[in-house]
């Protein structure tokens, strides 16, 4: 598994955790980081996911939900909405990862915390996201 996947990996644990129970972000991310033996690398860029999701989470709703026709955001899985949240800051914001590349890593985070349904779903969506930044 490369560091990016696993920085995303611990990213979206983060975030989750934080969604049910606001508290220090970093203080969460360094419990998480220390107990999965995160690098430094993967630690630093956990770090700046979390802080982007953070810092622009209403934005990165709008987009998420204009690009979902038949879910709204409260009707979607909490791990599902988190991760299309990642890679909409990724595709939109950071543009620091090509597009597939954030697409991609964002259907495996789906297949494997939240099944095979949500890696279609993830991918539908984040396919409308990528279109709206492309035009």
């Amino acid at each position: 598994m490369g560091r990016r996947h696993q920085a995303r990996e611990l990213a979206l644990k983060v975030l989750f955790e934080l969604e049910s129970d606001p508290k220090d972000p970093a203080a969460t991310l360094a419990y998480r980081a220390a107990e999965e033996a995160a690098d430094a690398e993967v630690e630093r860029f956990a770090q700046g996911l979390i802080r982007g999701v953070s810092e622009n989470r209403e934005q990165l709703d709008e987009l998420i939900a204009g690009a979902s026709r038949n879910w709204r955001l409260d009707q979607m899985a909490k791990v599902d909405r988190i991760i299309l949240r990642i890679a909409a800051y990724e595709i939109v914001i950071a543009q620091d990862v090509p597009v597939k590349a954030a697409i991609n890593e964002s259907i495996e985070l789906a297949k494997t915390y939240s099944g095979e349904e949500a890696g279609r779903f993830v991918n539908g969506v984040l396919g409308k996201v990528a279109q709206g930044v492309a035009s």
